[in-house]
């Protein structure tokens, strides 16, 4: 198994962390893994995004030209990143500020509207939550356990209230791709 992921969308939209949740939990589960963050005036309301790669073998660069998917959380990212992914690959878009098709038939598009979602469980910043939970439903790639456990390793302290908000966001993502 080999994922080669691009996780694209506007600086605050949380696209960094989707990316590290997904190699921490890679790594929890055995797998070689890389990220490799984008910044520059992403940092400032652009398009930032990072790439992440997913494999049961070593991986030789972090860096790919065909992702296999792509969590597109706005629609710049949609433009840039939609003709790259592999014949047969994923494009997962955040369909509450995204309105645009994926005008591709050879990959498969599935819309999770992300913020909706996020405002319905209480925090608007737990939309990429709720993308992640979609990507791990819908490509089996990992373990819903896996990430459910680094949600509570990620939230201690002061900061272990976040974890029933996480949790839900992450749940109702999983729901939209089931």
């Amino acid at each position: 198994m080999k994922k080669e992921i691009i996780i694209s969308g506007f600086g605050g939209q949380g696209v960094m962390s989707i990316g590290k949740n997904l190699v921490e939990a890679g790594m929890a589960e055995g797998f070689q893994v890389t990220w490799a963050p984008s910044y520059g005036p992403e940092m400032r309301g652009g398009t930032a995004n990072c790439s992440v790669v997913l494999s049961d073998k070593p991986v030789g660069s972090p860096v790919f030209s065909f992702p296999t998917e792509l969590i597109a959380m706005n629609g710049p990212s949609i433009d840039k990143f939609a003709p790259t992914v592999l014949s047969g690959g994923l494009v997962l878009v955040n369909s509450s500020v995204v309105s645009k098709k994926v005008e591709r038939s050879d990959v498969k598009a599935l819309y999770v509207p992300c913020e909706g979602i996020a405002y319905e469980v209480g925090n608007p910043k737990v939309a990429n939550m709720v993308m992640l939970g979609a990507y791990v439903a819908a490509t089996g790639a990992l373990k819903p356990e896996t990430i459910e456990q680094m949600i509570h390793e990620m939230f201690t302290g002061a900061k272990a209230k976040l974890v029933p908000l996480n949790l839900e966001a992450l749940k109702r993502g999983m729901a939209c791709a089931q």
